[in-house]
């Protein structure tokens, strides 16, 4: 099978989707639409994909390039002839497969094209509608997309839903217990946007800061709130309790949830949020915001913690209740693991894509006029 995975920048999600389809037997492309001259994967491609050269890789993307980047997306489809074209964010690269009218083709959700970016304005939910409505195939990582989709035009019979999941090997529980320290560790790792609540869970630490000195904030990442975020905690007066270790790479990033004893996540709105997915492979009990995406993966009380989702005074309270009660963080931070174990195993997630694959060439779909292929490939 020779597939184009297309997608918008290069993220270490990309990484993860491209090293497990370039270990089978199908020959991969990978279309890169620039969104900005930065890039959150510093991993080079997987051996064995080959990278394509198009209109759309070569500047940041801009509405007025549409046509000009359908005709060069196109040409590549008539030159490569591949089997399918696997595409998403919905509204960038999911439209532009579209408007080539190839198929079959799967869009995927990237989960904030279908909980936020959608309802940015006419053009944005008619540019979804449309994508939705001519999809071969879909497939998200939470039932809460997949509905949002469905209620948007998609085919729910042509949709399939599964965890982006975890290397259960790469994140795992630390092979030696930690010994029992002095101080208490909160560890968030979300970018510093606003749709991630960074900006709260400062808010709500300086609360709970105040009461016990024994915590300390490891962050992760930053972004467009970074002046306010660190303002608010110097301001507090909590600002040499706060390490801040810029961003790292996947290869590093277990040992930072070993180092926590409390994994947070006040985002506002989510996809099945794979650091979540990590922290709790890792076997770190975790605190997060009480929306659809994270009731899908957290039972309070029973692997986990949820909190008020835009309550500052209920997370602080919330820190303080696990700062005290360690022995309930043991078993919260077991029945994590087994959850991820059960449910986010990233080997068995894969092997679904892999059987959509199979599905949408036994059956491409509605709608589109495949592109006429040449009797022989360029």
């Amino acid at each position: 099978m020779r597939i184009i995975y297309f997608s918008l920048d290069y993220t270490p999600h990309d990484h993860r989707f491209l090293s497990a389809l370039a270990e089978t037997e199908h020959q991969v492309f990978y279309a890169r639409l620039q969104r900005g001259p930065r890039q959150t994967e510093d991993r080079p491609l997987p051996a064995g994909v080959q990278p394509i050269r198009w209109a759309g890789g070569g500047r940041p993307f801009a509405w007025r390039d549409l046509p000009r980047l359908t005709l060069s997306l196109r040409a590549v489809l008539r030159r490569l002839q591949p089997d399918l074209i696997h595409a998403g964010p919905i509204q960038t690269c999911g439209l532009l497969a579209t408007l080539t009218g190839f198929r079959p083709r799967l869009i995927m959700s990237w989960g904030f094209d279908l909980l936020e970016d959608c309802d940015r304005n006419a053009w944005w939910r008619w540019a979804t509608r449309f994508v939705l409505r001519r999809a071969s195939y879909f497939v998200s990582d939470s039932q809460v997309i997949r509905q949002r989709a469905v209620a948007l035009g998609m085919d729910p019979a042509r949709t399939a839903v599964f965890p982006w999941g975890v290397d259960l090997d790469h994140f795992a529980p630390p092979s030696a217990a930690r010994g029992r320290s002095s101080g208490f560790t909160l560890f968030c790792n979300r970018a510093w946007e606003p749709r991630y609540g960074v900006d709260l869970l400062a808010r709500a630490f300086v609360q709970a800061a105040r009461q016990r000195p024994d915590l300390h904030l490891l962050l992760l990442s930053d972004g467009s709130q970074g002046r306010q975020i660190r303002q608010i905690l110097e301001q507090g007066g909590v600002g040499d309790r706060v390490t801040f270790a810029g961003q790292i790479s996947q290869t590093r990033l277990p040992r930072f949830y070993h180092m926590a004893d409390l994994y947070l996540s006040p985002s506002h709105i989510d996809g099945s949020s794979v650091s979540l997915l990590e922290a709790m492979a890792c076997g770190l009990p975790c605190l997060v915001s009480d929306i659809p995406t994270n009731r899908e993966w957290i039972e309070d009380g029973l692997n986990g913690w949820l909190f008020p989702d835009g309550d500052a005074e209920a997370l602080a309270a919330k820190l303080l209740q696990a700062a005290q009660d360690r022995r309930a963080l043991r078993r919260l931070g077991r029945a994590a693991r087994r959850t991820v174990e059960e449910r986010a195993d990233w080997k068995k997630s894969f092997q679904q894509l892999l059987e959509v694959y199979a599905d949408m060439l036994e059956s491409p779909g509605r709608g589109d006029r495949p592109i006429r292929r040449k009797e022989s490939v360029a």
